[in-house]
């Protein structure tokens, strides 16, 4: 395989899968990992060495991440929390579940991050000894069905 068929192969690739997220970061970060990982793989089974497709497909799947949008490409919401995208609706709805059998209020098991989860959520780390963000993030979910068990 010539070099200019393993990249366009690899950027085919990030292309395809940079999709996570709504938001412009989200997407970069999202298609960065993908990319990274897409482009290991590349590099193991062709010429270029692993770490050059990790670079390679890094910044392609970056870039395509970031220059893309939803309506383009999308494969949902990254499992990740960050201030301007909440966790997906399960993690969130893992978290409220959990919560209000530890007895904190996060309003309806609905999957919908709302204040009243973000305050149930802001509690309960504070009760916990864990770093207060509010996030509904799939690591406090674990927590919560940890402390259940």
């Amino acid at each position: 395989m010539t070099k200019l068929k393993q990249l366009s192969a690899l950027g085919l690739s990030a292309l395809l899968l940079a999709a996570c997220g709504s938001n412009t970061g989200d997407r970069a970060a999202s298609g960065a990992g993908i990319g990274a990982g897409v482009g290991a793989a590349v590099g193991a089974v062709t010429g270029l060495s692993i770490l050059q497709g990790v670079v390679i497909g890094a910044a392609a799947g970056g870039l395509t991440g970031g220059l893309t949008d939803a309506s383009t490409i999308n494969l949902g919401d990254p499992i990740w929390a960050t201030k301007s995208q909440p966790a997906n609706a399960s993690a969130v709805s893992r978290v409220q579940a959990a919560l209000t059998r530890l007895g904190y209020d996060p309003g309806p098991i609905d999957g919908a991050y709302g204040p009243k989860t973000e305050q149930a959520i802001r509690s309960y780390q504070r009760n916990n000894g864990l770093v207060v963000d509010g996030r509904a993030t799939a690591e406090l979910a674990q927590h919560l069905e940890n402390k259940l068990s």
